[in-house]
């Protein structure tokens, strides 16, 4: 059995094989990571971005059919350069595992 894990197929785990450790991807300049607040359909979001701002934002076609995005998810947001306080294109997700570590750190004050 076959398991599918960023990109790669991957075989399903033994006891025997070593846990597989990521760098978490920490926000550069200005990248801000926010938590997405609704689906608007048609690759939108509504993300409550931790400058404080709610801003529209759209998933880039080479991200929207590998990964699937919910409400709740954290996700990492770069502005536009012009309506930079409104929209923005989604650049990563953070796992659960990773947005807690974030969380931890003071990347997200929200």
């Amino acid at each position: 059995m076959y398991y599918y894990f960023g990109g790669e197929y991957l075989s399903k785990p033994n006891n025997n094989q070593q846990q597989e450790y990521r760098r978490v991807r920490t926000p550069k300049k200005g990248e801000i990571p926010g938590v997405v607040e609704q689906i608007m359909g048609h690759g939108k979001l509504k993300v409550r971005c931790a400058d404080g701002n709610i801003r529209m934002t759209r998933i880039p076609g080479k991200m929207k059919k590998r990964i699937w995005i919910r409400e709740g998810d954290v996700i990492l947001v770069k502005p536009w350069d012009f309506q930079s306080d409104e929209k923005a294109d989604v650049i990563w997700r953070y796992t659960k595992t990773e947005s807690n570590w974030l969380e931890r750190k003071g990347y997200l004050k929200m």
